[in-house]
């Protein structure tokens, strides 16, 4: 097979990590693995391997035909059998499939608001989907949305795998003392809500001063950011919340922390999680998507339902004045990820699902 990846950019989200390390996996063991970026490089353009044939279209609206044929003409070049494309990159493939009919289309749904599918436009969807031959959801949620809501049989639950990155040199310095650092690698978007992240923090500096929170992630200069900025200062936590913008050495951030988080309303199964596992850090996050089909509670990590802020405070603490727990944690996390979100099981079913069932 000769597959390539599609997506809107190359920053540091859940999608677009995955996108790269798909293409990655797939670069030693297939035919051809390519990379499309439509709008927009960013920090995970240096994560691609050798291996991968990499294309940047710099899109600049939805129906741009110089993008469109920019893209038709290395599909031809490469041979492409399959385009594999990446949440709101499914329009582009859709319109290449009208020019390229023989190409075979998969759509990977990495919705993020999959607790509140219920709001979800579905127009555009349903329109292009007859053109598509499978959908990959990152969540059961999402693979019984597209199975009962737009009626597309043909979709497969594939849990995100972690993957190791280039090494990146060292160039963040978490501010905080060592061994009392708690990171949250999270974009601020809204679905992450980091204001329950906030209040747990005002509690925590009443009784634990010295531990600081962490905020990994693209920050898009919007309201919701801007309310983030305004509580810190209004809760007077400056000296323990603190915001680094998007970095590249994740590997070397979490060195550096003791404990990871995730206080989401909403996830399939975060890359965030994926990361702090692999990393061997022990976690605190919220019961939403599939995080508790990796996380067991009290056996590997503790996870609390949405939005209760005192429940994830408790649990917080009760991992951090336990150093013994959170090495315990840490190492069942890492276990779980190794025997059941490897990179080597998830594309052995990914392959086997595109020959079998997506023709």
């Amino acid at each position: 097979m000769r597959i390539v990846q599609i997506i809107d950019s190359l920053e540091a989200g859940g999608a677009e990590r995955m996108a790269v390390n798909y293409a990655n996996a797939l670069g030693t063991i297939i035919e051809f693995s390519g990379l499309v970026a439509t709008r927009k490089e960013g920090v995970l353009l240096d994560q691609i391997n050798p291996s991968v044939s990499y294309l940047f279209l710099n899109k600049k609206k939805s129906l741009d035909l110089r993008a469109l044929f920019k893209l038709h003409f290395f599909i031809l070049k490469n041979k492409v059998t399959h385009v594999h494309a990446h949440s709101t990159s499914f329009f582009l493939a859709f319109l290449l499939k009208l020019i390229h009919p023989s190409i075979q289309l998969i759509w990977h749904d990495h919705y993020g608001d999959s607790e509140f599918l219920d709001k979800r436009p579905i127009a555009a969807l349903k329109m292009t989907f007859p053109f598509f031959s499978g959908i990959i959801a990152v969540n059961q949620k999402l693979k019984i949305w597209a199975q009962e809501k737009i009626n597309f049989k043909n979709t497969i639950y594939l849990p995100n795998f972690p993957s190791e990155e280039k090494k990146i040199s060292a160039q963040t310095v978490l501010k905080g003392i060592n061994g009392k650092r708690i990171v949250c690698l999270a974009n601020l978007r809204v679905q992450k809500d980091h204001f329950l992240l906030l209040e747990v923090a005002k509690k925590l500096q009443q009784s634990h001063p010295d531990w600081t929170f962490h905020l990994i992630g693209k920050d898009f200069e919007d309201s919701y950011s801007q309310k983030i900025k305004d509580l810190i200062v209004a809760f007077a936590l400056e000296k323990n919340v603190f915001l680094y913008g998007t970095k590249q050495d994740v590997e070397n951030i979490l060195e550096q922390a003791a404990i990871g988080i995730l206080t989401s309303q909403s996830e399939g199964l975060p890359v965030a999680l994926l990361e702090y596992g692999w990393l061997k850090k022990p976690v605190v996050v919220t019961d939403v998507g599939e995080i508790s089909s990796l996380v067991i509670n009290g056996k590997n990590g503790f996870f609390v339902a949405a939005q209760q802020e005192s429940l994830f405070y408790e649990a917080l603490v009760k991992l951090l004045e336990n150093e013994v727990l959170q090495l315990e944690f840490g190492n069942a996390l890492h276990k779980m990820i190794i025997d059941n979100y490897s990179k080597k099981a998830v594309i052995v079913q990914y392959l086997n699902w595109l020959k079998n069932s997506c023709k």
